[in-house]
């Protein structure tokens, strides 16, 4: 067969068949695009080998054949892709179970509130004795400056002094807590 002739065979089964193989392909496949690339890939596979085939093979069977296998390879590659989807989903959805529990358990207040704790005891380990008692009495056991000087025997001047004291040592030794500190204090 010269070039023309065979370009002719061609178009005349594509134009027979092509609709044919496209409806059966969407028919399992049921996206119109992808049996539409399935059909024409089948017939191109089939032409391409063609002069291998017995010259008494059935080319619709051969080509409905080749839809079918192409048919059968994409539903399986999104059943593949379904099944990872479903895996990561469900992976997914474990981790954010696990988030919210862990984050349900999370007590900010305990965790923050020891952390200051911690670092308060340590600077108020820094101050001298008086300081460090004077401070306790105000921020601690809520003694107002009058109270505190009586019971220090020292005026009120004095006591200002050494909360002033006090709270430079904090501001200094605890300076990314300082604002919060105050709140909790």
């Amino acid at each position: 067969m010269d070039t023309t002739t065979e370009i002719k065979a061609f178009n005349q089964l594509f134009t027979d068949y092509y609709d044919l193989f496209v409806r059966f392909a969407n028919t399992y496949i049921q996206d119109n695009a992808i049996a539409e690339d399935i059909a024409v890939e089948s017939i191109i596979y089939y032409w391409e080998n063609r002069h291998t085939l017995a010259s008494d093979s059935n080319i619709y069977a051969y080509i409905l054949e080749a839809i079918k296998h192409k048919c059968l390879n994409h539903l399986r590659h999104l059943r593949v892709r379904e099944d990872v989807e479903q895996r990561m989903q469900d992976h997914q959805q474990r981790v954010n179970s696990l988030l919210i529990a862990t984050l349900e358990a999370c007590d900010p207040q305990e965790l923050f509130s020891d952390e200051v704790q911690r670092l308060l005891d340590e600077a108020l380990g820094m101050m001298s004795e008086k300081t460090r008692r004077i401070f306790i009495m105000s921020r601690y056991e809520n003694k107002t400056y009058p109270e505190i000087a009586e019971q220090c025997s020292l005026s009120v001047k004095s006591v200002e002094f050494h909360i002033s004291k006090a709270l430079k040592i904090l501001r200094v030794q605890l300076k990314d807590y300082y604002m919060i500190m105050l709140l909790f204090l």
